[in-house]
């Protein structure tokens, strides 16, 4: 296919893109509903609170409706909205100040492990093109672990080391697609410490509504699925 240039074509494939998607059965009805991030926010901080700090909820998932920026924006004491405005800058690969970096970059609010910029911009405009140019894809997705060393990344899988926090990244991929004409996106989260989901989620609705306007199709539902699920950064081997 030619990539049309104009204005009214990319108007056109993003209309052509909010109206076309593969008829499908979305399983993930039979999961918990939550209207926004803060109720889900609370809902895993609830059932991940244990005696022991090695305590683990595994395959929890959950849908969270309105994904949009205010609706995931959800500060605690860990993080105030500075905080959460400053990591998402540093994940969307935008430019923050030294005098950010220095008031907000903390270690009890994640280390290497949730640092997903490398090759961020380059993962963001083939998901973008793939939604453009095939809204019936299933290969829209951002991958973060396994980034190339060229890219600012520590290599790839066959380079994983279990003890190395850089190479074991948190989240592991969003899967974006269109159904019901609306952006819809999956997250598959290796570990969720459910007091950082605050920052996780803060970046995702902030990516996920860039790619929204630059496809001209409004956001749906998002899919949280996480296979390690613990109270805080203190359990072993997070």
């Amino acid at each position: 296919k030619h990539k049309m240039s104009s204005a009214n074509s990319e108007k056109q494939e993003g209309l052509s893109a909010a109206a076309s998607h593969a008829p499908c059965n979305n399983l993930n009805t039979g999961f918990p509903h939550f209207e926004t991030a803060k109720e889900l926010y609370a809902h895993i901080r609830s059932i991940s609170k244990n005696e022991s700090k090695e305590f683990v909820v595994r395959n929890f998932v959950g849908v969270i409706n309105d994904i949009s920026i205010p609706a995931s924006t959800v500060e605690t004491e860990l993080f105030p909205l500075g905080a959460l405005e400053y990591y998402t800058k540093k994940n969307m690969g935008w430019d923050y100040t030294e005098e950010e970096a220095e008031k907000w970059q903390l270690l009890l609010r994640g280390g290497e492990q949730g640092d997903y910029r490398a090759g961020i911009t380059e993962k963001i405009a083939n998901a973008i093109a793939a939604l453009k140019n095939e809204p019936l894809t299933k290969r829209a997705t951002i991958t973060f672990p396994f980034t190339s060393e060229a890219a600012g990344g520590t290599g790839g899988s066959e380079a994983n080391d279990w003890t190395y926090q850089g190479m074991n990244k948190c989240c592991r991929e969003l899967h974006l697609y269109l159904e019901d004409g609306k952006l819809k996106c999956t997250a598959i989260v290796r570990m969720q410490n459910a007091n950082i989901f605050v920052k996780n989620i803060h970046f995702f609705s902030t990516l996920l509504t860039h790619i929204s306007k630059e496809i001209e199709v409004p956001l749906g539902e998002y899919t949280h699925w996480i296979t390690n699920l613990c109270y805080d950064r203190d359990a072993t081997s997070c």
